[in-house]
């Protein structure tokens, strides 16, 4: 072998190491690319759940905030409704006062029904205590320390135990 096959021979191995080492440089380049995107493709997978996570909150309690909005909205139509029927019931006890022995079965019944629904009677009698959470006085007689109720002006209910309006009453001072 001559020299210039010997130059030629080493070149030419020289030139294939070169290739090998730019292939391997390649493939660890490569390599480290990969990383990378796999990184960038873990932190966009966790910020994309982390927002779907929030998103999904902000759906229940926005369904949860609708959902007591309609209860409330309900509720107050129901009190509405009734409160318009109470001066209705105040006729109706006016006239079974006047003809009891006519409208006396009628008086049970309507009591039954408005039980039923959530609606009773406040009960005042002459000489119960007085209680501000379930009367309104409109007139007071006497000068003592003690509040009786002296006699019941117009009927007051409560509805689902709340008090939807409170008895008229006059009270007594002893």
């Amino acid at each position: 072998m001559t020299k210039k096959d010997k130059d030629d021979n080493t070149a030419e191995k020289n030139m294939g190491e070169k290739i090998i080492d730019t292939a391997q440089n390649v493939n660890t380049a490569n390599d480290i690319n990969q990383d990378v995107v796999n990184n960038e493709q873990d932190a966009k997978i966790s910020e994309l759940t982390a927002d779907l996570q929030r998103t999904r909150a902000d759906f229940e309690n926005f369904r949860r905030q609708v959902d007591s909005q309609r209860e409330s909205y309900a509720n107050s139509a129901r009190f509405a409704t009734v409160k318009k029927v109470l001066p209705l019931l105040d006729d109706i006890d006016r006239a079974i006062a006047a003809n009891p022995d006519t409208l006396g079965p009628l008086a049970k019944n309507l009591e039954k029904t408005l039980r039923e629904i959530g609606l009773t009677k406040i009960v005042t009698k002459p000489g119960d205590a007085f209680s501000t959470d379930l009367h309104d006085a409109v007139l007071v007689e006497g000068d003592g320390d003690n509040e009786v109720i002296a006699e019941e002006l117009r009927a007051g209910y409560t509805y689902d135990g709340e008090v939807i309006r409170p008895a008229m009453v006059k009270v007594s001072k002893e």
